[in-house]
């Protein structure tokens, strides 16, 4: 390989790697719900084979399970179909699984339903500032504006300043009702 040529392949591959960084997801910590491909009703996205698999009877884990359900209800809306994934969990008591089962039920207008689901997995980790937001969103939507205010304080604690996603998601929906 001549200089000239292996100069080319060099900046042929570093212009490759670069633009193979710029192109990668970003998303909020323990959210890949905006890259997570969507499968047809009835399956679910297996992160370990990254194909989409009949949900039941597959060997698919609970944490998984969760968060494709999450995944049905943030991007595409689907609120009942991840209800239904959150459904087959074997363990569906987990702060996450509860807190997306929340998310599905405050969607879907059962926002005292979704309050319960929240209220259990804040019990259950009660540093979890994402389920936080929601409850707050939540008391937003019932007006109860004080109560969204004090999830907003512990979120701040949580996050130690007022720049973290969940706070400023929160803060928006507070001075913005109407958003939700």
């Amino acid at each position: 390989m001549t200089t000239t040529a292996f100069r080319l392949a060099s900046v042929g591959l570093g212009a490759c790697l670069t633009l193979g960084v710029l192109t990668v997801p970003v998303f909020a910590a323990g959210d890949n719900s905006s890259t997570t491909p969507t499968c047809k009703k009835g399956e679910i996205y297996d992160t370990k084979t990254k194909k989409c698999v009949k949900q039941q009877g597959a060997n698919i884990t609970d944490e998984n399970r969760a968060d494709y359900a999450y995944s049905l209800a943030k991007k595409d809306h689907r609120y009942e179909e991840a209800l239904a994934v959150l459904d087959t969990m074997q363990n569906p008591n987990t702060a996450e699984a509860l807190n997306y089962r929340g998310y599905a039920t405050r969607k879907l207008g059962r926002t005292d339903e979704g309050i319960s689901y929240y209220l259990k997995s804040v019990a259950m980790d009660p540093k979890y500032s994402l389920v936080r937001e929601y409850l707050g969103e939540a008391y937003v939507i019932k007006g109860q504006i004080d109560l969204a205010k004090d999830q907003l304080s512990t979120i701040k604690t949580l996050c130690g300043n007022t720049s973290c996603e969940e706070y400023q998601d929160l803060n928006n929906a507070i001075q913005n009702p109407s958003s939700l």
